[in-house]
């Protein structure tokens, strides 16, 4: 079945590297029109332009700081100027970091919530005025949320908060036919030969079902899906992609 995805109108947060970048492509080379955010100028978004360019279409790569609600007002400003509204929404911005928990000092929790939870919040609230009936906002969030992770106690929260948010904000859009969901990926190779070390990613193969490591290309799949037409009675729903962990 045909996804349908030629002529949305996407915005993706986060769009220049891993996950976000790949995810991108898939909807620009799927025909719809997308626009992404990055934090700081780098080669990354003067790499992704060009290929955005070369795809052809109706694309716009801009910097934001998705945790800053005055960049986040800019950034729905754009969307409207450039494309007028939204069938799709997908919150990929995250950042991680290590750390035991006797050691997690305060700023390193509010970083970690400020990226993970407070930027999904601020990018959905200005987006939400663009987004026509029927969209479908799509938020990266992390299979560990359901698991638990050692050293991560912030992170693992912050990707709970995730599920949360979307079990409930789906029942308050939904009047209007927009669906609301959760992709949840297991630890995700982004930098293939220069990303995991090899011996984590012997040990991640091993807990998996799958046999083998999540990849962007998988994530950006289920992205695509929840965002598609054959996805349209799903709502309020994490989506795991973890192989099988």
């Amino acid at each position: 079945m045909d996804q349908n995805l030629a002529g949305k109108r996407v915005l993706v947060t986060g769009g220049t590297r891993g996950i976000g970048r790949t995810t991108v492509l898939a909807f620009a080379r799927a025909g719809a029109g997308v626009i992404t955010c990055h934090h700081k100028e780098s080669e990354a978004a003067e790499n992704l332009t060009r290929e955005l360019k070369e795809i052809g279409g109706r694309h716009l790569v801009v910097r934001t700081d998705v945790t800053d609600e005055r960049d986040v007002a800019r950034l729905a400003d754009r969307c409207r100027e450039h494309v007028g509204g939204l069938d799709v929404l997908v919150n990929n911005v995250g950042v991680d970091g290590p750390v035991p928990f006797e050691e997690l000092a305060a700023d390193e929790w509010r970083r970690m919530f400020d990226h993970n939870v407070t930027a999904t919040y601020l990018v959905t609230h200005a987006a939400l005025a663009l987004l026509t009936d029927g969209a479908s906002v799509v938020n990266v969030g992390s299979s560990v949320a359901l698991r638990g992770r050692a050293n991560g106690v912030h992170y693992t929260a912050s990707k709970a908060a995730l599920i949360g948010f979307t079990r409930a904000l789906c029942k308050e859009v939904g009047p209007r036919g927009i669906r609301v969901n959760t992709v949840a990926p297991g630890l995700t190779e982004t930098e293939p030969g220069a990303g995991l070390p090899a011996a984590a990613v012997e040990r991640i193969v091993g807990m998996t079902a799958l046999g083998r490591i999540c990849l962007p290309e998988d994530v950006a799949g289920a992205v695509l899906f929840l965002a598609g037409d054959t996805s349209r009675y799903i709502s309020g729903a994490t989506l795991n992609v973890d192989g099988g962990v």
